[in-house]
């Protein structure tokens, strides 16, 4: 596919680095030399200085040809106009990524007019995604498969945790729960387990099944039920915004420190039932002097990740049960990881998953991506012309780096075995190492014949999973 993507700022750059990565022909523009510099030397794209809203900027980009045109400038509106400017010019697809709170309640009467197939916005995805995280307590990530049927969280295993130095196959006797540890990393790889591993500390575990199940699994390692009744935010921008207004309909109550005395006038006059403070985040003697070992979760949302570490730093010092981080580079991972901070949010991974997804079509209902993009959890409906369609599990030859980790049929969840099959509009979860993948087709060897190991593995590794 081509695509031009407009802002070459930090959204910019992870999605034409990921988008790259799909085997997608990028085009960058950016007025800014510096942003363009930077992804020419490290990224497989091409480059054009100039204005996005340009026409003549477009067409030399030659916008004509292009499959799909992404504006993540700066700018809500230029944003906009990039869109509308691309489909007068003849793109087959737009996607705006629009932030401003007053836009976002607008979009459903004018997204049409200007020609959008889809809006982003990472502040409130990262919000989302912040408020699913305080529900399932000792999770870092959630994601829902299946129309909220299939849970999938990313925990990290604390030597406190009684599945800790247990074997994959003796965890639902210690937790009565009927879940699938899909994917363990360790040391920065991924790992598909098999009965006999045995969790160790510090492993990054994905959790999969049932709703109330992975719920259950959370609450029993954690040994709390970690009901969420107090949070306490540093950093009054959008994703506070956003987040304080979800937690407000949850009935938590929300407290903000931030050290911008305008921006709290403006939070206090759009956020009534929240208690807005004065300060700096940052200081160690006001979190204490406003309880902060009295709340139940910190979350660091300054713009800048310095602060936002040393904030969560503070707070797990001061024993705060949960943690939750905002981070914008994504070299800081490496360091995020061998400090005790319990969660980390990147708000631009969220939405890159986001639009890989509607890059790969309609097939692909749920995209998680782990390990850096090293490893994909997909969700995909079959179609009538997959050609795994009816035909038994045993006779289908699985590509390398691909396993079936449950079918999800109507009101139950399948444990794959050799005499399965799979029927069109089953929900069909991979988990694969491969970043190619839209349709169940690209998962067949159509070259081999006979039970391919990949899937004799899978079946054996993934037995666990739910009913329903």
């Amino acid at each position: 596919m081509k695509i031009i993507i407009v802002g070459a700022g930090k959204v910019g750059y992870t999605l034409a680095s990921n988008l790259s990565l799909e085997y997608n022909d990028i085009i960058l523009i950016d007025i800014n030399s510096e942003n363009l510099s930077k992804a020419e030397n490290s990224l497989d794209v091409m480059t054009l200085k100039g204005n996005g809203v340009s026409a003549n900027t477009l067409i030399e980009a030659g916008i004509k040809n292009v499959d799909l045109l992404i504006a993540v400038t700066g700018s809500d509106e230029i944003n906009m106009l990039c869109c509308l400017t691309g489909k007068k010019l003849g793109v087959k697809s737009t996607i705006a990524r629009i932030r401003d709170p007053k836009y976002a309640k607008e979009l459903s009467l004018f997204k049409e007019d200007l020609g959008l197939d889809m809006v982003i916005n990472p502040e409130e995805a990262a919000a989302d995604e912040i408020a699913r995280i305080l529900t399932f307590p000792g999770a870092l990530k959630f994601e829902s498969f299946a129309n909220g049927r299939v849970r999938l969280t990313k925990i990290i295993v604390k030597n406190t945790m009684n599945i800790c130095n247990v074997k994959i196959k003796n965890i639902h006797k210690i937790t009565a729960t009927s879940v699938l540890i899909a994917v363990v990393i360790r040391d920065n790889e991924l790992i598909i387990p098999y009965g006999d591993f045995e969790i160790h500390q510090n492993d990054h575990i994905y959790v999969i099944g049932k709703s109330s199940q992975v719920y259950n699994f959370c609450k029993f390692i954690k040994n709390t039920s970690l009901k969420t009744k107090n949070v306490m935010i540093v950093g009054g921008g959008k994703i506070t915004y956003y987040l304080s207004k979800l937690l407000n309909e949850m009935y938590i109550n929300v407290k903000i420190i931030e050290i911008d005395k305008n921006l709290c006038e403006e939070l206090s006059e759009s956020l009534p039932h929240t208690l807005i403070l004065n300060g700096d985040g940052t200081d160690p003697d006001l979190l204490y002097s406003e309880h902060i070992t009295n709340i139940d979760t910190f979350i660091a949302l300054t713009g800048h990740d310095e602060e936002n570490i040393i904030a969560s730093l503070i707070a797990k010092k001061n024993n705060v049960e949960q943690v939750i981080t905002k981070i914008s580079r994504s070299n800081y991972s490496s360091i995020i990881n061998n400090l005790e901070i319990d969660n980390v949010i990147t708000p631009k991974e969220i939405i890159t998953d986001e639009i890989i997804k509607y890059i790969r079509g309609n097939s692909v209902e749920t995209l998680h991506r782990i390990v850096d993009g090293q490893g994909q959890i997909l969700e995909i409906i079959a179609k009538n012309t997959d050609h795994i369609i009816k035909k038994p599990l045993s006779k289908i030859s699985l590509v390398d780096g691909v396993l079936i980790g449950t079918i999800v049929r109507k009101n139950e969840v399948v444990i794959p075995t050799g005499k399965d099959m799979i029927f069109p509009e089953d929900r069909v979860i991979l988990i694969t190492s491969r970043n190619n993948i839209s349709s169940l087709n690209d998962i067949v060897n159509i070259n081999s014949g006979g039970l391919h190991s990949e899937l004799k593995t899978s079946i054996k590794k993934l037995g666990n999973i739910i009913s329903m």
